[in-house]
């Protein structure tokens, strides 16, 4: 079978970051030096996805790229979410005349290599320091999500989605799988089932790690919805471990005031279950902002790609994860905040008896007197 030639071509290569609990863009936007622009979708029947405060994108420049085989000059761009994400960018060319499946070792070295991870960390560094200003509560989260896009735009011979489908072995290129020489029919057919078309000649097969998109006119609306989903899922697992560490934590503070001796008619509790609160509520807003990022009201071809990307990228499965360790903190809140009202009414209660007795008093001591 011939070759798909690619005649242009691009790996997009996606690194993740949470560096705050919120960014304000619009004062981004202010104090950025450089070009800043709204994500906005162009293709037909965009406007039926929302985007209720569209991401920032920011131009780095191009910057050079070290690979074992030699470097490579990449464009670098970043894009600002409202909920504290910033993904960084790099796109990293591929050579006009490069057969499509020779493309698998370049591939493999960028999706995870640390030449990638070490030029995007430098990257967000310095733009963390641009944004200060429009960051809440900022902070480096130590994990990032990575995420690679080969984009082609161009390949000899027009070829229809279809036939690249059935001719090129894409699940090898979207594994980076570099040992074996043939995957199992099982392994291919898992790797590329959830694969979409909108024309005759344009293609998009998402998998978990990267995807691939052939896309002739060039739009990058489809690539920008993964970012999207990719952002959402860094989200929810940030989330998901924020949850964790505030369980600990009131898992430890209850065990330091069961060892303390209190008074039966005062709860150790109140500051706690007034902090469990705070935190609920914060992380609820969070939640929601994250899952408002992206708004759906139409079934049509960029929808029906983004609900693939996020059913593939597990992200039903870490929202119901992150839901259920917040319903265990709210049950946590309940349990404390009933252990205060406990406490006050007893104090209650033995008040309205001491001025019982007080009263009592009063009136036995007037009887003597009298």
């Amino acid at each position: 079978m011939d070759p798909l030639v690619l005649e242009k071509a691009s790996v997009l290569c996606y690194r993740l970051y949470d560096v705050a609990d919120e960014i304000d863009l619009g004062v981004a936007e202010s104090v950025l030096a450089r070009d800043a622009r709204r994500l906005r979708f162009g293709r037909s029947g965009a406007e039926f996805l929302l985007l209720p405060n569209p991401p920032l994108l920011v131009g780095l420049g191009r910057r050079s790229l070290a690979l074992p085989g030699g470097g490579l000059e990449v464009e670098a761009r970043a894009r600002l979410f409202d909920f504290g994400a910033v993904s960084i960018v790099l796109t990293v060319p591929v050579t006009a005349g490069t057969d499509l499946d020779a493309l698998i070792p370049l591939a493999d070295r960028l999706y995870d290599g640390p030449e990638v991870d070490a030029l995007a960390l430098e990257l967000v560094e310095r733009l963390r320091q641009e944004v200060a200003p429009a960051m809440t509560n900022p902070h480096f989260w130590e994990q990032d999500e990575h995420y690679s896009v080969v984009f082609v735009e161009g390949i000899q011979g027009r070829p229809s989605g279809e036939e690249v489908l059935r001719r090129a072995d894409l699940a090898r290129l979207l594994l980076g799988e570099t040992t074996v020489p043939e995957l199992s029919a099982a392994e291919r057919q898992d790797v590329t089932q959830r694969h979409l078309s909108y024309g005759n000649d344009d293609l998009v097969v998402i998998d978990w790690n990267a995807s691939f998109v052939y896309e002739p006119s060039g739009s990058k609306d489809i690539p920008d919805i993964l970012e999207i989903a990719n952002a959402q899922l860094l989200e929810l697992r940030y989330y998901d471990e924020a949850l964790d560490n505030s369980l600990g934590r009131v898992n430890e503070r209850l065990k330091l005031e069961r060892q303390r001796l209190g008074s039966i008619f005062r709860s150790p509790y109140p500051a706690l279950s007034r902090q469990v609160l705070v935190a609920l509520l914060e992380m609820s807003e969070l939640v929601e902002r994250v899952e408002n990022a992206l708004k759906i009201i139409g079934d049509f071809y960029l929808a029906r790609v983004y609900e693939a990307a996020v059913e593939q990228l597990r992200i039903p499965a870490w929202k119901q994860t992150v839901t259920r360790k917040q319903e265990i903190l709210g049950d946590v809140y309940g349990w404390l905040k009933g252990e205060v009202d406990t406490a006050r009414s007893l104090t209650l209660e033995v008040m309205i008896v001491l001025l019982i007795v007080v009263e009592l008093l009063v009136a036995v001591g007037s009887v003597i007197k009298h």
